[in-house]
């Protein structure tokens, strides 16, 4: 009677810029009969570090994030981040010095 433990990813590409999505599937085993399973999701997005990755994400991530791909994610956020109005409730705020 012994517990194991494995890993499924199901791996994503969110357009227009290749964002990736990944639910893990956490799978209990006992004797090989499966008695549990859980799931987590996570994205990461181009430019992002992807060394604590599994090897299914970078190698995707590798192969879709070209450079050209990286910086037009860049510049849409950055284009995004410009067009928060002041005072937009959602927008991050700073406190004021009193």
């Amino acid at each position: 009677m012994a517990f194991t433990e494995r890993h499924e990813h199901k791996i994503e590409i969110i357009p227009p810029y290749s964002v990736l999505q990944c639910r893990r599937a956490d799978i209990v085993e006992k004797d090989g009969v499966e008695v549990g399973r859980t799931y987590h999701r996570h994205t990461k997005a181009p430019g992002s570090d992807m060394s604590g990755e599994c090897a299914e994400m970078q190698a995707v991530a590798s192969v879709l994030w070209t450079d050209e791909v990286i910086a037009a994610y860049q510049a849409s956020q950055a284009e995004a981040a410009s067009l928060v109005p002041v005072g937009d409730p959602g927008a991050a705020q700073t406190p004021e010095a009193e």
